[in-house]
């Protein structure tokens, strides 16, 4: 079955985990979550195809974790926070699967977010409909409202 279309579908580099999203990742995050323990690291990283049967994913699913692609694992209802398990599981930080995740180092990735984040220009829409910032206005003026006056009482408490 097609996915339903929603406004958030329009977001460049960002995939929504909704509950569409949550019912047909369940086989996903729920080898995921098994990755809290021990014995099932272990019997993963023994054979990580047949370890992944039992958990009756699709083709696409099972492809997309051997070969750890984050993003299409968000894509097939994977729950980026049980997804990092297994990230977790091959040695790897948070950090470095979302360098990964965005095609960059994990250095680039840190400077990017330490100097305040992605440019939203030209990140806020795929069509284009949604590119521009919305400008405030107040009672059809063009400018946007001033920041209020302290009032005396939240004066006096200072």
């Amino acid at each position: 079955m097609a996915r339903e279309a929603h406004d958030y579908d329009d977001i460049p580099g960002t995939t929504v985990f909704d509950a569409q999203r949550a019912r047909e990742g369940y086989p996903i995050n729920t080898f995921c979550m098994s990755l809290m323990k021990d014995e099932n690291r272990k019997a993963f990283k023994a054979d990580e195809a047949g370890y992944l049967k039992q958990f009756h994913m699709s083709p696409d699913q099972e492809k997309a974790i051997l070969t750890r692609d984050y993003n299409k694992m968000l894509e097939l209802g994977g729950n980026i926070y049980f997804t990092a398990k297994l990230g977790a599981t091959d040695g790897h930080s948070f950090q470095h699967l979302a360098a990964v995740m965005t095609g960059s180092t994990q250095q680039s990735y840190a400077d990017m977010m330490l100097a305040g984040g992605r440019n939203v220009d030209g990140n806020r829409s795929r069509s284009g409909k949604h590119n521009k910032p919305a400008i405030l206005t107040v009672e059809g003026s063009k400018t946007a409202p001033k920041a209020k006056a302290k009032s005396k009482s939240s004066a006096k408490r200072k």
